[in-house]
C-alpha cells in the first residue's frame, strides 16, 4: 500500500519560514519524480516545487528564491524549505509521487499552510 504523508505545516506570520515534509512509503523512493503542490480556497491546484529522481528541480514563478525542494532517498522523504512566506502562500499543501514512464501518479492527503499575521 503506498502511503505518502506530509508534515511541517501550521500557522506562520508573514516573512516566516516553514519545513514541509513527506515520507513516502510502498514504493521505490528513487525512481519516482516528487512535487509538492498547493490548492488555496477556490483555486485549482498548482505545482509549488518538483525534483526529479536524478535531483533536478523546477519551481513555481511566484516561489523562485524563497523555496527549496530537496530529497533524501536513503528517508524516503522529500522537504519543501519555505522562506519569505507571504499570505498568498496560505494553502493545503500536498505532496505528489509520479513515475511518468509507467504512469504511476499517487497523492498525499495534504497539510495545511496559513500565512497571516
Amino acid at each position: 500500500q503506498v502511503q505518502l504523508v506530509e508534515s511541517g505545516g501550521g500557522l506562520v506570520h508573514p516573512g516566516g519560514s516553514l519545513r514541509l515534509s513527506c515520507a513516502a512509503s510502498g514504493i521505490i523512493f528513487r525512481l519516482y519524480a516528487m512535487g509538492w503542490y498547493r490548492q488555496a480556497p477556490g483555486n485549482q491546484r498548482e505545482l509549488v516545487a518538483s525534483i526529479t529522481n536524478d535531483g533536478r528541480t523546477n519551481y513555481a514563478d511566484s516561489v523562485k528564491g524563497r523555496f527549496t525542494i530537496s530529497r533524501d532517498d536513503a528517508k524516503n522523504t522529500v522537504y519543501l524549505q519555505m522562506n519569505s512566506l507571504k499570505p498568498d502562500d496560505t494553502a493545503v499543501y500536498y505532496c505528489n509521487a509520479k513515475w511518468a514512464v509507467i504512469g504511476q501518479d499517487y497523492w498525499g492527503q495534504g497539510t495545511q499552510v496559513t500565512v497571516s499575521s
